[in-house]
């Protein structure tokens, strides 16, 4: 079998295990089915922006062209840190997508990735975002009303606890599980001063605490790597091994790990060897 096109980022359907398609172009490639299977992935040397479609040399912010990557809101440096949002200052490159993608309600959450960590995602994006980050618990904790706020609220949580994941301790397995509620009913009052504060400056409704149920993830890996070996298409155009499993956006292979996400936007050919 051999596919070829446009990586985007891998789809996920969460059940027990958490189930995995990777798109190429417009084929979807259910990989859970080639756990134990030797494939190969073969880059051609093409990339294509993922949003204007035309070719380019090199891939910025993900999958797009340098034009696009200049121009469009969903690359600006405050979808990285929300907290810096200018949607307010009138300097959004986009207001209507900012309207769509960030004037909406955002969840702050605790996850466990490679430890406990803070984050924030769309309302829309749960449980995808904790699924790309290789999260095997999470627990939304705030419930907020634009991205800008959950951002906020995320830079005065991240005083205490993370809000990076330790990527090759993801992958190695290397976590242990955490009482989520526990700590969130921890963290809480010692970010109350600047919840007030917030409360204050956005209205008593802005911010609500939320009681919800841990969220448990299982992601289909049959081996931890206990050395993790990165492959970068750029070096290596072809990318070959028997899947081990799928863990945040990553493929582990029996000779490496590969993050798909990085390359959205490149041509490349799938094959089972």
């Amino acid at each position: 079998m051999q596919v070829q096109g446009t990586i985007r980022k891998l789809k996920a359907e969460l059940v027990e295990p958490i189930q995995y398609q990777l798109p190429l172009g417009d084929n979807l490639i259910a990989l859970n089915e080639y756990f134990g299977k030797p494939i190969s992935l073969t880059f051609t040397g093409n990339i294509y922006c993922c949003s204007c479609g035309k070719k380019t040399n090199k891939s910025y912010s993900q999958g797009h062209c340098f034009i696009c990557m200049k121009k469009l809101a969903s690359c600006d440096m405050c979808i990285m840190k929300p907290e810096t949002c200018h949607f307010d200052q009138g300097t959004c490159r986009e207001p209507q997508w900012g309207e769509e993608n960030c004037m909406i309600p955002h969840y702050v959450y605790l996850a466990n990735t490679s430890g406990l960590k803070v984050g924030i995602t769309r309302h829309t994006q749960v449980p995808t975002r904790w699924i790309d980050q290789g999260a095997t618990q999470a627990l939304p904790i705030f419930k907020v009303q634009t991205r800008h706020q959950s951002g906020l609220v995320e830079v005065a949580l991240a005083e205490f606890i993370a809000d990076k994941t330790n990527w090759r301790n993801m992958l190695k397995g290397i976590t242990q599980e955490v009482d989520l509620k526990a700590e969130a009913q921890k963290l809480i009052p010692m970010i109350q001063p600047k919840l007030d504060e917030l409360a204050e400056l956005f209205g008593a409704t802005a911010i609500e605490v939320l009681n919800e149920e841990v969220v448990e993830l299982n992601f289909p890996v049959d081996s931890h790597p206990s050395k993790v070996t990165s492959f970068n298409f750029d070096k290596t155009p072809t990318v070959s091994g028997v899947l081990q499993g799928i863990k945040g956006q990553y493929l582990i292979f029996d000779t490496g790990v590969i993050n798909i996400r990085k390359f959205t936007s490149y041509e490349v050919t799938f094959a089972e060897l």
